[in-house]
């Protein structure tokens, strides 16, 4: 499960469930994490230290923080958060960043996948690998889908047979838009001299409502088959490939695009959207 800031009511729900967490650090407390350590360690005693029954995986300082100037804040924050969690003796919770998936440029072919500002993303990857930490990335087929309907076929881009692409960089077969944008993640990696780092997808879904590919027949294929797919991994790296479904509830109150609103599982009134078998 994920939250994107600490919530102490949902906090208390989760205690003694079992059920791994990704908490974020609010983009706007970044800039303060970063400039003062004790304010990272006031924030592990408040919102960590007093959920002990938590199975806090990861924290993610910060959610597609796209500002330049903002964006330099992320890792030294990240540190000093990372040491007042292990000075609090929670060094099992592992400190990354989320990240939207165009930190990742030259994408096609997926061996070909670079890190669009090495500055910023490269010493973010060594501190990752230094920690053992993964990097959390939100990874959108539909956007994609949505932005280039020439070359890209609505099965390829919701895991539907039909479309087949391999690469010549490295000789694998994609059948999936998922599975190749993830692979351009690790290719990004391998370039930045991090290839340890393992891939986290900390956002993905399909809208059900508000354009002309947004559709409840959609978003139900997409997000079915990529319960079903993510177990096997990717043609670059096997194995369970961890990842978040965003999102939960439908967001009536959210702004920006009309599919923006439509991304959940869930209604507000907690009706299901449309059914799904996990």
């Amino acid at each position: 499960m994920r939250i994107y800031a600490p919530e102490s009511n949902v906090l208390r729900a989760l205690s003694g469930t079992g059920i791994g967490l990704l908490m974020d650090v609010a983009n706007e407390n970044i800039s303060a994490f970063a400039s003062a350590p004790s304010t990272a360690a006031a924030w592990v005693k408040a919102n960590v230290k007093p959920y002990p029954g938590v199975s806090f995986r990861y924290i993610a300082v910060g959610n597609e923080v796209t500002d330049v100037d903002a964006q330099k804040d992320i890792l030294p924050a990240m540190k000093n958060l990372n040491s007042a969690l292990a000075a609090a003796g929670f060094s099992g919770i592992k400190v990354s960043t989320s990240l939207r998936f165009d930190v990742v440029t030259d994408t096609f072919p997926p061996s070909s996948g670079v890190f669009a500002d090495g500055d910023y993303m490269d010493p973010i990857a060594e501190f990752l690998e230094s920690t053992g930490a993964p990097l959390l990335v939100n990874v959108y087929p539909y956007f994609a889908y949505v932005d280039d309907t020439t070359d890209i076929h609505l099965d390829y881009a919701t895991f539907q047979p039909g479309t087949t692409v391999t690469d010549d960089g490295n000789g694998l077969t994609y059948t999936s838009l998922f599975d190749a944008m993830v692979d351009s993640i690790y290719a990004a990696l391998e370039d930045a001299g991090t290839p340890g780092v393992k891939v986290v997808v900390s956002e993905t879904g399909w809208p059900s409502s508000g354009s002309f590919a947004a559709t409840v027949q959609n978003a139900r294929t997409y997000n079915q088959n990529l319960i079903n797919h993510v177990g096997k991994g990717t043609p670059k790296r096997t194995g369970p490939l961890e990842t978040y479904m965003f999102a939960m509830f439908n967001e009536n109150l959210k702004t920006g695009d009309e599919t923006e609103r439509h991304f959940g599982l869930f209604n507000p009134d907690k009706s299901p959207a449309y059914t799904l078998s996990f």
